[in-house]
């Protein structure tokens, strides 16, 4: 299978790392420090590989290594589909995160087209029992690794929700006011959902075609308020008829901000929500496996995989089989955590990385 992977990182001047290069290859990747060394710094700068505020959804300026408050640059050589491609990401000066791909000045979303990162990060972990937002941000980045458009999908909605909220809060009673903001929330709002419908799709085509330690996750999406309309006409009509009612609430109250995603325990029967600590975060593994397993097909390579503390809540056996399910998969999974024992069922068959703090610097040494 055609391979996804970064065979060297540089950082400079990000978050804790004055700065670093690491050299690597295809293989996952184990990296094990103590709590505060830096670990998860180093796979939010692979995170930005990928479109939008990486894994901790921070802005450019709070990634910058403080005190001295440069700026910062990740650099990389990424290996994609047989192609090999020099990508620099910098901020600079309190300004926005840029990207340059061999040497041309790129988009971020033109990251979107030649790799896919997924990442399963602990604060991930309570997304079945927190609020609703959280659900569909998940939902939303399992989305765009399939179809990178949906993010300028879900930019387009945001900006004219925000308008006709303004609308509402005004008191605003003029049709005409309306009309062209609707039209644009019918159209994103219709691809968001049918994006979404999709993509969920694909991850019970491929929870169901895996032989996997993990338990399969029944998902539903459901609206908090009502049902989503079905398509752009109907939610053009829904959100007309809807006015009165938004008046009254000053914002809007149908839409895909309104989605949730509700998952069952299969085998169980048991809503995801009120399943064990160690039963939700086997079932966001299954989903992230499932979601890279689908992406390989899809893409024509698995994805790169960010795995921040996933031995947490795993005993030793699924721990095992998870490591085993990512090198089945060939996919270059960067992994955390506090002990190099974590990682002992690994052996050869990962790069080892020590991540260590001397004086608030982060360093890597291979080991």
């Amino acid at each position: 299978m055609t391979e996804l992977y970064l065979s060297s990182l540089g950082l400079s001047h990000f978050r804790s790392y004055k700065s670093g290069r690491l050299d690597l290859d295809a293989r996952p990747i184990a990296i094990h420090g103590p709590n505060g060394a830096g670990k998860t710094n180093l796979i939010e700068a692979v995170s930005l590989f990928s479109p939008g505020r990486g894994l901790r959804g921070a802005s450019a300026q709070d990634m910058v290594r403080r005190p001295e408050a440069l700026g910062w640059k990740l650099s990389g050589i990424l290996h994609s589909l047989d192609i090999t491609r020099e990508v620099v990401i910098w901020a600079e000066g309190g300004g926005a995160r840029q990207v340059r791909i061999d040497d041309k000045a790129a988009p971020q979303l033109a990251l979107g087209r030649i790799a896919r990162v997924l990442w399963l990060v602990p604060s991930m972990d309570r997304l079945w029992i927190e609020g609703a937002e959280g659900r569909r941000r998940f939902l939303d980045r399992v989305t765009m690794s399939f179809l990178p458009s949906h993010a300028e999908a879900v930019l387009d909605f945001d900006k004219a929700m925000r308008e006709r909220n303004r609308l509402l809060k005004d008191q605003v009673r003029d049709a005409h006011w309306y009309q062209a903001l609707e039209a644009q929330m019918a159209r994103s709002g219709a691809q968001i959902d049918a994006g979404r419908r999709a993509a969920l799709v694909e991850l019970h085509r491929a929870q169901g075609e895996a032989e996997t330690a993990f338990p399969v996750a029944e998902l539903e999406l459901t609206a908090t308020d009502g049902e989503m309309p079905g398509s752009e006409d109907d939610y053009r009509a829904a959100l007309a008829e809807s006015r009165f009612r938004d008046l009254m609430a000053g914002r809007t109250l149908v839409g895909p901000h309104r989605a949730d995603l509700y998952g069952v325990y299969a085998a169980k029967g048991v809503p995801a929500r009120d399943c064990s600590t160690g039963e939700q975060k086997a079932l966001l593994v299954s989903l992230i496996l499932a979601n890279a397993r689908a992406l390989a097909k899809s893409f024509g390579a698995p994805p790169i995989l960010l795995l921040d503390e996933v031995a947490a809540h795993l005993d030793a056996g699924r721990r095992a089989a998870l490591y085993d399910e990512v090198c089945a998969l060939g996919a270059q999974a960067w992994m955390t955590g506090t002990g190099a024992e974590l990682f002992a069922e690994l052996g050869a068959r990962a790069q080892h990385i020590e991540v260590t703090d001397e004086a608030g610097i982060s360093r890597v040494t291979p080991l």
